[in-house]
């Protein structure tokens, strides 16, 4: 249909952006930036996101979130620990594929202080950990922890794994990462034994 934006293209710029987020933070990633970025033409790229920049944090985000669902929706069906071993993996990946200059775009969104941050891109970063927690402690309970425990332990798989790749891009290294893989493993198997470290 003639004038009818392609929705490959846009989601090229979707993705594009998340990229931008998570290598250069929330502040660096404008709509400008982004249609240097991806090389569109700056008029196409503002029709795709007639909201600016705060539409297009909310759409980054929710991209950037759906891809690890799509992952831990996958891998957790094989159980937690082949859960939480494929997310650690993911992120080593990130991290070493783009020599350390990558992060999380949805944790980049809620730690800059910026009018841009708030409201949709920040709800959007607040459902993306929620519902990670959600899954992780899902296959939790239906390996044998107790809710509360399974909550728990979900909360703490999200806050280590995205404070370490924090660490990570900082020391220029994974073993951050590894570092917590073990004792994050020990815990889960835990939870799931209904054992207490």
């Amino acid at each position: 249909m003639p004038g009818t934006p392609a929705p490959d293209a846009r989601r090229k710029l979707v993705a594009g952006a998340a990229d931008m987020i998570r290598r250069r933070g929330l502040n660096a990633t404008s709509v400008r930036e982004l249609a240097k970025y991806a090389r569109a033409p700056l008029g196409s790229t503002y029709h795709y996101f007639p909201g600016g920049k705060t539409q297009l944090a909310t759409e980054a985000v929710t991209f950037a979130a759906e891809l690890t669902t799509k992952l831990l929706t996958r891998e957790l069906e094989r159980g937690p620990v082949e859960g939480l071993r494929a997310f650690l993996a993911m992120w080593r990946d990130t991290l070493t594929d783009t020599d350390f200059r990558a992060g999380c775009p949805v944790l980049a969104v809620v730690v800059e202080d910026l009018p841009e941050a708030e409201g949709a891109p920040r709800e959007a970063a607040a459902t993306a950990f929620a519902s990670w927690t959600d899954l992780i402690a899902a296959s939790l309970t239906e390996h044998g922890a107790e809710p509360t425990d399974a909550r728990g332990t979900a909360t703490l798989v999200i806050a280590a794994v995205e404070g370490s790749v924090a660490l990570c891009r900082a020391e220029q290294s994974t073993e951050p990462l590894d570092r917590i893989a073990e004792q994050l493993e020990f815990l889960v198997r835990c939870a799931i034994t209904r054992t207490r470290p």
